[in-house]
């Protein structure tokens, strides 16, 4: 059985103010191209279809779009959870009713578990769909008071699934969570994926996905493995933060055999706009080729710069975001520099740009400073009277 693997879709996003629909849109036509290239005879989406709970109507349609061009035109069902960005009540809506087009999706976690039966030429595979619930949800639906974290609860709703799982088939889980290696804390992938708990640890163990011939995972945006080949990250098919910028997206095409064995292919998807930094001094990244390219800018520049985000849009018309990269140095100082009242204001801006910096300022900065304050006191002044 031929499998495609994805996950993460965050219909709907909306970086640094651009809403992404429409390269989304461009990257789901690729991911269509790929399913006419290959003929998977399943697609998972391993959650997060939107990116919010109450999505855009333009994400709407889209997702209706895309479901309907796999479902109905090429025949190709499709199995999906809700991930922590979804609304578990409007994805589990009418789910009963889209099953006979070929449409399988879970939003809402049940005690009642029933695995979708998909026959390749040796016969049934098992896939078990396990959407996003908070630990508190599953307590209550399992009506198991020992559950109190997302580890626990994984465990216990694995226990549920085996209890009456039939060993001579093959297992595929389809699941939204953090796992892994060991359940140990680890840095998330990537920033633009909210955690999934406050105060707590969201780590599951991976080792818990054993009793599965394959688990298809999504939450983290960065295509891996935990612990073995066959426990997968799809990762997100774009990159939806400056903490992605080196990712390399796409999907994961998984072969089954029919022991059970898998065999894992990533595919990469282009983008309609890459997403990437530059960095140096302005006026070295106002000679750079133009790009349209979503660009995150770092100047290296130690004096101010004046309108950099139009000077720069000028080259990168889709330039996203400008920050000052600062090389620090020792600052053990740097609030006692603003300590003393009597110290003139020219004297604090001295202190404090070197310190923060780590030169004094030229003539031009202090002018600039000068300037700027003078316009804030005459301002004061005119409120006064």
């Amino acid at each position: 059985m031929k499998i495609f693997h994805t996950a993460d879709w965050h219909l709907g996003k909306l970086v640094q103010g651009v809403y992404m629909t429409e390269d989304q849109q461009y990257i789901l036509q690729q991911f269509i191209q790929a399913i006419d290239e290959e003929q998977p005879d399943v697609i998972i989406i391993a959650g997060d279809l939107y990116d919010r709970s109450m999505p855009p109507i333009e994400a709407v349609n889209l997702l209706n779009d895309v479901l309907a061009e796999i479902i109905l035109e090429k025949g190709i069902p499709v199995l999906a959870v809700a991930g922590n960005h979804d609304s578990a009540g409007r994805l589990n809506f009418g789910s009963r009713l889209m099953r006979n087009s070929g449409l399988y999706i879970k939003g809402q976690f049940t005690k009642e578990h029933t695995p979708i039966l998909i026959n390749d030429d040796y016969g049934e595979v098992h896939f078990h769909l396990v959407p996003y619930a908070e630990p508190a949800a599953i307590r209550s639906i399992l009506g198991d008071e020992t559950i109190r974290s997302h580890q626990e609860a994984m465990q216990k709703i694995i226990e549920h699934i085996t209890k009456e799982m039939d060993t001579s088939k093959r297992h595929v889980f389809i699941g939204h969570a953090f796992v892994t290696k060991y359940g140990a804390e680890e840095a998330n992938t990537s920033d633009s994926e909210r955690p999934l708990s406050i105060g707590g640890s969201d780590c599951i163990d991976a080792a818990l996905f054993k009793p599965f011939h394959y688990t298809a995972l999504g939450h983290l945006h960065k295509a891996h493995f935990v612990l073995n080949e066959t426990i997968r990250y799809a990762g997100s098919p774009l990159k939806y933060s400056l903490s992605e910028h080196l990712h390399e997206k796409g999907f994961l095409v998984i072969d089954l055999d029919e022991q059970g064995n898998c065999s894992v292919m990533k595919r990469k998807l282009v983008p309609r706009r890459d997403l990437r930094v530059v960095e140096g001094q302005l006026e070295d990244l106002l000679k750079l080729p133009p790009s349209d390219d979503y660009i995150f800018v770092r100047l290296t520049d130690t004096a101010p710069v004046s309108s950099p985000m139009e000077r720069i849009r000028t080259v990168f018309p889709y330039a996203m975001h400008i920050e000052r990269k600062i090389i620090r140095q020792e600052i053990p100082h740097a609030i006692q520099a603003i300590e003393s009242e009597e110290r003139q204001d020219i004297d604090l801006f001295r202190s404090f740009f070197t310190d923060i910096i780590g030169i004094q300022p030229d003539e031009d900065t202090e002018r600039l400073f000068t300037e700027m304050l003078q316009e804030l006191l005459d301002e004061e002044r005119e409120t006064v009277k």
